[in-house]
């Protein structure tokens, strides 16, 4: 069934509004209420199905401007459920603004399900995953006539803003929800643009990322230039890597992967000769964002290990930790991309059979159905109580001791599997146990600052303190004593329980792993805080900082950095740049949504 869109009303303070257009009468569906307001775009109204496309006009005909537009709902329209529409605004072709930096000819505004509209951060989650992005959103809150008045746009190259409810809402509440402000004498052309030339708008540097999320075929020399990959290598260089991403985009395809899964497989096997660190703190501060850098480097540095033989006897708990970080299907069709000789190609289909068997194989979170189903049982615990209680629960199912293998949806399935999850993990419900925050990342990249900042913290161990106590902080002869000392501390904080942080580069898995060993000993709760800079930025804060470290131990703790993969602590947090937390791992309320998960 075809449905055209409805016509959005003007603000009584939109100066674009003319004759015939609809004005909103009073604002009591907006008032009092969460609203998002996103940039209007200059564009013609599409809505896609999963078996077509119109524009605002239900038998829209043919125009050039929509060829493109079709070829994206061809890609996506598998991933549109039956009875649903995805509403937006086709920019190919230049109408009275300029674009000349677009992540897509597409973006999506709205996603109905019949006669009901998504709320928004359902929208936006159920778009990213059809590799559909969404206009900028220029403010968000309780909706305030005064705020909206005082936005300042710069109407040459914005045609103005859309307001809508941040809940979802029904078809019939349409002129209640949602208003427009658009700008005075928008059309500014003398001919109509469906009667022009058709001249396409200009793409962003990001623009060949939401390509990929999208079902095209990937541009190397783009995603390169989008990710800051290393363009040095020779023409035979190039033509390797272009076979290798070829196959891996073709396996993961074949896997039925979209969105962010597909992208993150093609740039793991773009950048895959690159360092895990490096490629993990460029992505983090380039378009991709940190929840995109922290997959694409731990499926790098995760897919030679299902090339090589591993036994079967701890293969189902290895590939519970692996999916914490990875998704299986991504991670088996880029190792089998990239497997190199005949025993590397069978361990990898070996992997794959044991993956599926356990039911990590799938396009959903495969742990996501146990989480779920575990948030109401352990609803009411302190967060990291919480959190330590699905820790276990993990582990327990990784360790088959979780009688349900396979935790698929529908009804009843898993209840087993959450009884016995909730009574393998009642000795951490009352949250008495210890916790520990463990900082990692190189010098310069703001551990410390992030580390004094938390609030709660009744014990903080600094390995820069304890040697400046012995007269320099820099004096690196007695390392050996120091890390001594700091462990004992460490254990002794532990044993008095409360929040201790451990302040130290913690760059590999060895290091992380000798406090990581005390905090087993004392059953703390662990939580990896990884902090995630890209190089020049950390050169350049070395060269200020009070205590610089010399250029060529900077550069050695840039090239062994390996960030630990979620999974590996019972907790992750990726820090950026900012200083803040833009990215987690290992909570119980990490995940999907639960309903715009299941497509």
């Amino acid at each position: 069934m075809r449905t055209h869109y409805p016509r959005t009303p003007h603000l009584p303070w939109s100066p674009g509004a003319s004759a015939d257009d609809v004005r909103a009468v009073g604002l009591e569906g907006l008032a009092g209420r969460e609203v998002v307001v996103t940039e209007k775009l200059d564009g013609e109204n599409t809505t896609l199905y999963a078996d077509g496309l119109h524009a605002r006009s239900l038998d829209s005909a043919h125009h050039p401007s929509r060829a493109w537009v079709k070829g994206l709902q061809g890609r996506i329209g598998p991933g549109i459920p039956a009875g649903w529409r995805v509403c937006g605004e086709n920019l190919y072709a230049r109408h009275s603004i300029p674009y000349e930096d677009l992540d897509s000819w597409f973006y999506g505004f709205s996603v109905w399900d019949g006669d009901h509209c998504l709320d928004w951060d359902r929208t936006v989650r159920f778009l990213r995953g059809l590799g559909v992005p969404t206009p900028r959103v220029l403010w968000r809150g309780t909706f305030d006539a005064r705020t909206l008045r005082k936005l300042k746009l710069d109407t040459a190259r914005e045609e103005g803003y859309v307001v809508r409810t941040a809940a979802g809402f029904a078809r019939e509440d349409f002129g209640r929800c949602v208003a427009k402000w658009v700008r005075g004498g928008h059309v500014q052309t003398g001919t109509h643009w469906m009667f022009a030339e058709v001249v396409p708008n200009g793409l962003g540097p990001a623009a060949p990322l939401w390509a990929v999320r999208s079902g095209a075929e990937p541009d190397l020399a783009g995603l390169a230039a989008a990710v800051g990959a290393d363009g040095a290598a020779d023409d035979a260089g190039r033509d390797v890597a272009a076979g290798e991403v070829a196959e891996a985009t073709a396996r993961i395809d074949g896997a039925g992967r979209r969105g962010e899964d597909r992208l993150a497989g093609v740039l793991a096997a773009l950048l895959r000769r690159e360092p895990r660190g490096r490629i993990a703190a460029r992505l983090a501060a380039g378009p991709a964002g940190m929840g995109l850098a922290r997959r694409v480097a731990d499926l790098v540095g995760l897919y030679p290990y299902v090339q090589r033989p591993f036994p079967d006897a701890d293969r189902r708990a290895g590939l519970v930790r692996m999916a914490m970080a990875a998704d299986l299907g991504v991670l088996h069709a880029l190792a089998g991309a990239l497997a190199d000789g005949a025993e590397a190609r069978e361990s990898v289909e070996w992997s794959a059979l044991w993956a599926e068997e356990a039911g990590l194989l799938g396009a959903e979170d495969p742990l996501e159905a146990l989480r779920a189903a575990l948030r109401e049982p352990l609803a009411g615990l302190e967060a990291e109580a919480a959190d330590r209680c699905w820790a276990e629960a993990r582990r327990a199912f990784g360790q088959g001791r979780i009688a349900a293998a396979r935790l698929g949806r529908g009804p009843g399935v898993g209840c087993v599997a959450v009884e016995e999850a909730v009574a393998a993990t009642w000795q951490w419900r009352d949250g008495t146990f210890p916790r520990l925050v463990q900082l990692s990342g190189p010098s310069g990249s703001g551990k410390s600052t992030f580390g004094r900042g938390l609030p709660g913290v009744d014990a903080y161990i600094s390995l820069d303190d304890l040697r400046s106590a012995r007269g320099s902080r820099a004096d690196q002869r007695a390392n050996a004593d120091v890390l001594s000392q700091g462990l004992d501390r460490l254990d002794a904080a532990l044993a008095r329980g409360g929040t201790v942080v451990w302040d130290a580069t913690s760059l590999t898995d060895q290091q992380r792993g000798l406090a990581g060993s005390v905090a087993r000993r004392r059953d703390a709760l662990v939580t990896h805080a990884v902090v995630l800079v890209d190089e020049p930025e950390l050169l350049r804060r070395n060269a200020v900082r009070t205590h610089p470290v010399p250029d060529q131990v900077l550069t050695s703790q840039l090239h062994r950095f390996s960030p630990p993969y979620a999974g590996q602590a019972h907790r992750t947090w990726y820090i950026g740049a900012g200083g803040d937390v833009e990215d987690t791992a290992g909570g119980l309320a990490d995940g999907p949504d639960p309903i715009c998960g299941e497509f």
